[in-house]
């Protein structure tokens, strides 16, 4: 299905993708649908999952393509997203979207996407108040991390990707591919 063309109100958005079963975006109001993952995507996703969600227990919930509202307008949906319990406390049960940006929002490069699509998305994550955004690209074997305040910083290879963001998590890199 293609995006629509009409601007959506958040309702609109809302009864759209409560009544699909595609998995829908709402981007500068399009209904957007999100690509279908492929095998490269799909065990990078997973890798990360295995690594978020352990180091994520006590801390907050680290989960896989759970929307969060930014504005009106931008409902994302990362392929992964990280929010504290100081964000979202703990015992915060809702079956809706995220209702604050997450700490951490990771985005994977399907087939089909560009790198400066997602270097725009990561973009309105962090103007939107999501703290880091991370990019990753199975078929380069990369992850480009965004900061609000500073450069993007792409790793490679054997790199360790660690932040005081995030105590204690550490990434090797070429563990996701």
């Amino acid at each position: 299905m293609l995006a629509t063309t009409k601007k959506l109100t958040k309702a609109e958005f809302w009864s759209l993708a409560d009544a699909s079963d595609l998995t829908y975006e709402l981007i500068d109001g399009i209904a957007v649908p999100k690509m279908s993952p492929k095998y490269f995507h799909a065990r990078s996703a997973r890798r990360l999952l295995n690594i978020l969600e352990p180091w994520a227990i006590d801390r907050g919930r680290a989960e896989m393509e759970w929307a969060f509202e930014l504005s009106d307008r931008f409902t994302p949906v990362p392929d992964l997203l990280y929010v504290s319990f100081a964000r979202l406390a703990e015992s915060w049960n809702e079956n809706t979207a995220c209702p604050v940006p997450p700490e951490l929002a990771i985005e994977i490069i399907s087939s089909g996407q560009t790198f400066g699509q997602m270097t725009q998305k990561a973009g309105d994550y962090l103007t939107g108040g999501v703290l880091q955004v991370w990019v990753v690209d199975p078929e380069a074997k990369s992850v480009t991390v965004f900061y609000p305040d500073r450069a993007p910083i792409t790793y490679m290879n054997d790199t360790v990707i660690t932040d005081e963001l995030f105590p204690g998590l550490s990434v090797v890199v070429d563990r996701l591919f």
